[in-house]
């Protein structure tokens, strides 16, 4: 069976990880976890990007030799980032690693034999802080000195003898890919953008640097080393077995893994990803990923994030104040994804009271204090509300194809619907008053038993989401005990009514969101 696999990008270690960097992981966390509980194999990978020019020179003005240096960041920022946000991640690859330098040798030395690879001179601006060849409509003109368009910083003029990729031999096949597929460059903005820069004719591509020496060795010319995004591409198959052979450990994890099911990208990066890295692979005979989606920017008063314009917030800025599964939830709920969105802090305040604490969290504290008041702490006798059990069943395929289909809003928000659908039920019922007379016992008890049932799906449709949450309304629920880990339950069973047993234990847990500390 092939695994549904998802990468991230392989981030930049120059600097410590900000909330654009968690986004982007975040949502690849949340799809891969609904897959396993559509109960397919899954495989996720992320990892960081080491070489290049900025490291390089990040790392010397730190007084540090570059691999101390990335060491450093990726053992004290990356990956503790991302075991505070609770991403469940199988695998981390670092481009320092002897698996992915040996892999990107024998991949480069493969196009080289097979004619893909020739000697020249390459002349023209250069980011350092893209590590991108810019083609001079690119840049920006500001007071006669062209700039990066994203960094807002000169460009440098390189004059260097390297070597190059055919880049241009592949410009129609991927144009009838695209065409052909229109699925695999996803949302359609980012397609449109990538048909009219290949429409537009594309060069040759310089594949090595040859004026310092933080790479990869060129396998045939020890003297250059491989460029950047050509060495950090690669990543995505070399983490699970590129270039090995067939019958080895990591030829066997590439047959099964491979093609990528779901690159997730930022709209910056989309180009490399939609227009070097498939051509890269056309040109060994490798199958092509199947999708990659270019999300939006993350805004802070109308800026992209970025370290360099110091706009860049640290996720434990948010996440101190808000805790980890409202972080996860708000970047997903509230920004369409594929679109920019502005983060305010007023917003999430205002999300995380009306949705998570009252709707929510609220529905799970009241339930609790009143099974344990009218039912001795026990989940009464099995009933079915018609009403809420259609719901659910509409509920369950609405947020199954938006998941899937990486409407991570339109998923949450068919989710939240019957959490709201929920709260009306029960203050049309009111329990509290059918309680005051004996005659109604029964009544009462169906209408908790359907509130308890209804948050049993609501904890298993948000788990992906807000692991730890959910987790914790799972053992309120005495759900743990009966039907197991709820990382095991499978959305396509979520609807079936009635899977909490009666005579369950419900016990009261702290509240689920506490109200937020006033922020000075």
């Amino acid at each position: 069976m092939k695994s549904f696999y998802l990468t991230t990008p392989i981030y930049y270690v120059n600097d410590a990880p900000h909330i654009g960097h968690a986004y982007t992981t975040v949502a690849g966390d949340v799809l891969t976890r609904w897959h396993r509980q559509r109960g397919e194999s899954v495989w996720f990978l992320t990892g960081t990007d080491e070489h290049g020019q900025k490291v390089m020179r990040t790392a010397e003005q730190n007084n540090a030799a570059p691999q101390a240096w990335v060491d450093k960041l990726v053992a004290d920022a990356w990956k503790p980032n991302w075991t505070a946000l609770n991403i469940a991640n199988d695998d981390f690859i670092r481009t320092t690693e002897p698996r992915h330098t040996e892999r990107v040798q024998k991949f480069l030395q493969s196009l080289k034999d097979s004619g893909h690879i020739y000697a020249g001179k390459y002349e023209g601006p250069y980011c350092v802080g893209c590590e991108e060849f810019k083609l001079p409509g690119d840049l920006i003109d500001a007071d006669g000195e062209k700039l990066c368009p994203i960094h807002s910083k000169p460009i440098e003029l390189v004059n260097e003898n390297n070597w190059f990729f055919k880049l241009s031999e592949f410009t129609q096949p991927l144009l009838d890919h695209y065409k052909n597929n229109p699925e695999a460059c996803q949302p359609e903005s980012a397609r449109n953008e990538v048909v009219s820069f290949l429409e537009g004719g594309v060069s040759d591509l310089s594949i090595s640097r040859s004026t310092f020496d933080w790479g990869i060795p060129v396998p045939w010319d020890t003297d250059q080393v491989v460029y950047v995004w050509f060495d950090a591409l690669l990543n995505y198959a070399t983490a699970v077995g590129l270039t090995d052979a067939p019958d080895s450990e990591g030829g066997k994890k590439f047959a099964e893994t491979w093609p990528a099911d779901v690159h997730l990208v930022g709209k910056d990066i989309l180009r490399f990803h939609a227009v070097i890295w498939p051509a890269m692979l056309m040109a060994a005979g490798i199958d092509i990923p199947k999708k990659v989606f270019a999300h939006g920017w993350l805004l802070v008063g109308g800026e992209k994030m970025s370290k360099s314009k110091l706009t860049g917030i640290a996720p434990s800025d948010i996440t101190d104040h808000f805790g980890v599964d409202a972080f996860r939830y708000y970047f997903l709920r509230a920004i369409p994804f594929g679109s920019d969105g502005s983060f305010s802090w007023e917003d999430m305040s205002a999300r995380y009271t009306s949705e998570l604490a009252n709707d929510f969290g609220n529905l799970a504290s009241r339930l609790a204090a009143m099974i344990e008041k009218y039912c001795e702490g026990k989940i009464p006798a099995v009933a079915e509300d018609s009403a809420l059990s259609a719901a659910l069943v509409e509920t369950v395929a609405k947020a199954d194809s938006a998941m899937v289909a990486l409407d991570f809003q339109g998923g949450i928000n068919a989710v939240m619907d019957f959490c709201k659908r929920v709260n009306g039920f029960v203050t049309e019922k009111q329990p509290w008053i059918l309680a005051k007379d004996p005659a109604n016992q029964a009544e009462l008890e169906a209408v908790l038993y359907n509130t308890a049932e209804s948050l049993r799906a609501l904890a298993v449709l948000l788990h992906p989401v807000m692991p730890a949450t959910t987790e914790i309304l799972w053992q309120s629920l005495g759900a743990q005990d009966v039907l197991g880990d709820i990382s095991k339950q499978q959305i396509s069973s979520v609807a079936k009514w009635g899977q909490l047993p009666q005579g369950a234990t419900v016990t009261k847990t702290p509240v689920l969101f506490p109200r937020l500390e006033v922020k000075e």
